[in-house]
């Protein structure tokens, strides 16, 4: 924040809201926030008031310092809540000092920010972007092992997929099997819901990489592409696998053994020191040879997230990107290649060591078949 010429932090992302202070509640659809000040010892929430009862069991933080705004506020065509943060800021003296918003927060709206200028019309204010999702990207131990447990969490989720993905079985049934193996998690711990739905896009529809199910049926003949994550404690273990119903076409074989060799060059390169653009040239070597090409990001920072995605904003796995990788930054590493009417999706969610980016899951890399 001081290097950033921020006094006063207003924390919007939920995600960083979690990481600062514990908070974990199903109310990011209102408005919230966590306040940091460097003039203050503690962090302030402030939120709905039936959702201060959730900061008083998840946070650390001490009763004056979870604040809230009247409910009538909520989704109100007369009052914002950030009238009542507007208030709290004048009482405080925050709206003397430099405040940084997250302007590129999912839940922080452009409603949110006028009402803010609005009430507080000589404040300072400042585009904090991500500046909390880049302190999040080393990972602590405690942090890598909520997020092995989250391996153990989707290495179950996707076994019980690929099984269950047979002709004449409805999308939709396969889906409520891995969200029910997901939230079950395995006998030694439970599981999170993850910020994405289970995405499996299957037949015409598998070269788009979002889609999640409908209740049509899986037919022999067709892949399907599932994309999947495990989650502990709001960590996140992304996979993605391939299935094919039949005998894959030659070109889809062919198109496998390249996304495999690529993804493997990847790994290797992920050394603390590479940067971001090296890793992804590295495996942009391996399928050039092979005259494939990919437009799109390889992979992205992952851990502690909440919907709509897990994702942390900050390393992107392409041209551009200088970053520096770390020791115990977590990776999903996911190179699809898509053509027309075709996809394959194989990735890996990995820890940077010394010896390169190590896998999370211990699941087998491969195009699977189910004759």
């Amino acid at each position: 924040m001081e290097k950033a010429g921020i006094d006063v932090l207003f924390v919007t992302d939920p995600a960083n809201m979690n990481y600062l202070t514990g908070y974990d509640g199903w109310s990011f659809y209102v408005h919230q926030m966590v306040v940091l000040s460097l003039d203050e010892p503690e962090p302030v929430w402030i939120g709905r008031p039936m959702d201060g009862n959730g900061a008083q069991v998840t946070t650390y933080l001490k009763d004056e310092n979870i604040l809230d705004y009247p409910d009538d506020f909520v989704q109100s065509d007369s009052n914002h809540p950030m009238d009542r943060v507007a208030e709290i800021a004048k009482s405080r003296g925050w709206h003397r000092k430099r405040i940084g918003v997250e302007m590129e927060a999912y839940y922080f709206t452009a409603g949110a920010m006028e009402a803010l200028r609005k009430n507080l019309p000589r404040t300072r204010f400042k585009d904090a972007r991500h500046l909390v999702n880049w302190v999040r990207i080393i990972k602590s131990r405690k942090e890598l092992e909520y997020m092995a447990d989250a391996a153990r969490i989707v290495e179950r989720m996707m076994r019980i997929g690929i099984q269950n993905i047979e002709p004449g079985i409805r999308q939709c049934d396969v889906a409520a099997e891995i969200w029910r193996t997901g939230v079950a998690g395995t006998r030694k711990f439970g599981g999170d819901y993850p910020s994405l739905p289970p995405m499996l896009p299957t037949g015409s529809g598998i070269a788009a990489p979002h889609l999640t199910w409908t209740d049509e049926r899986f037919k022999h003949g067709e892949g399907t592409a599932l994309e999947l994550a495990g989650v502990r404690h709001r960590y996140h273990c992304p996979m993605a696998r391939t299935v094919f119903l039949g005998q894959p076409p030659k070109k889809m074989r062919s198109a496998a053994k390249v996304v495999l060799e690529g993804l493997q060059a990847a790994l290797d390169a992920m050394t603390p020191g590479t940067t971001a653009e090296e890793v992804e040239a590295a495996w942009r070597r391996v399928v050039s040879r092979h005259g494939i090409t990919k437009e799109s990001r390889i992979g992205y920072s992952t851990g502690l997230n909440y919907p709509p995605d897990w994702g942390e904003h900050t390393i992107s796995l392409r041209p551009g990107d200088r970053t520096l990788l770390q020791e115990n930054m977590t990776l999903h590493c996911v190179p699809a290649i898509a053509m027309e009417g075709w996809a394959i999706e194989i990735s890996e969610c990995v820890r940077v060591t010394p010896k390169g980016g190590k896998p999370l899951c211990d699941f087998p890399r491969k195009l699977f078949v189910r004759r």
